[in-house]
């Protein structure tokens, strides 16, 4: 399933203990780079956050933000002793060596995270929460991103069969275009009232032939198209791949330019680059 890179999604829980809300944002990026934000009090989750998101996406710039919020009648705040005395003893040694230094403020030590702590406060079920909350948040992110990429898939489809509507007329218009650049090349060896020798004109002919062939490109591009629809209903990450191939068929499309000796093929190859450009843009969110 295409997969977009762009989604939200927000998870809520309210228990005895208070409340956590997972907000999960992500844009497109190049590789996968997740963001946490997290309460002090929930910093140890970091690690099993980092590894849920590594098995479930593959790309991605993801912000993750998990607020939690207590009940107040479950706040009954205890000082940690040791870690307070540890602490003070840290920052008198520092003292010690620094002239002047000021009295240590008390209340400094109590802005120091983990020197409260809430004795009654479970926050073994409070983590416990916040990874399954976190797991459902993350499902509902896929779920969004899955979305929103069978769309990008569907317009992505739309313009490809746009490109072989292109490759189709322009085959069926070649023949005529080389025989119109034979008699126009006869109508100006007539007003030159010049004779070229039969054999000569058919030389030129072969050679302009030559260089108006575009068989060749009108068959890689529709390789290309029928690639780029296979990897569409590919399973896993793909936008690499899908971008490969814009570069292809955007090459194919400028030696059509190049080799164009009338303006109905420049117009063609012209609408063949926009229909590229427009997809390669989608692309760009495409897991």
């Amino acid at each position: 399933m295409t997969r977009s890179m762009t989604a939200f999604a927000r998870q809520e829980v309210q228990q005895s203990w208070g409340s956590l809300t997972w907000e999960v944002r992500s844009v497109n990026h190049r590789y996968l780079e997740p963001h946490l934000r997290l309460p002090e009090s929930l910093r140890d989750l970091e690690g099993p956050l980092r590894e849920q998101l590594r098995k479930s996406l593959s790309r991605g710039k993801v912000e993750c933000t998990l607020r939690f919020v207590p009940e107040a009648q479950s706040q009954t705040l205890t000082v940690n002793q040791d870690f307070a005395g540890e602490l003070v003893a840290a920052a008198q040694q520092v003292a010690s060596i620094i002239p002047n230094a000021q009295t240590l403020d008390p209340l400094e030590v109590l802005r120091w995270p983990g020197v409260l702590q809430d004795t009654k406060l479970d926050m073994d079920a409070v983590k416990k929460a916040g990874l399954e909350l976190f797991s459902q948040a993350l499902a509902e992110l896929i779920e969004n991103r899955g979305r929103e990429g069978a769309e990008l898939a569907n317009l992505i489809d739309q313009r490809l069969d746009a490109i072989t509507d292109i490759v189709t007329d322009v085959r069926a218009k070649l023949p005529g275009i080389l025989t119109k650049q034979r008699e126009n090349l006869q109508a100006r060896l007539d007003e030159l009232q010049a004779e070229l020798d039969p054999t000569r004109l058919e030389q030129e002919m072969v050679i302009l032939a030559q260089k108006a062939d575009v068989d060749e490109e009108m068959d890689r591009l529709n390789t290309h198209v029928q690639e780029v629809k296979r990897v569409l209903k590919q399973k896993g990450p793909i936008g690499r791949r899908l971008d490969f191939l814009m570069q292809e068929l955007n090459r194919e499309a400028n030696t059509l330019s190049s080799k164009s000796i009338v303006s109905d093929t420049t117009q063609s190859a012209v609408e063949l680059k926009v229909l590229i450009e427009q997809m390669r843009e989608q692309i760009q969110n495409i897991e």
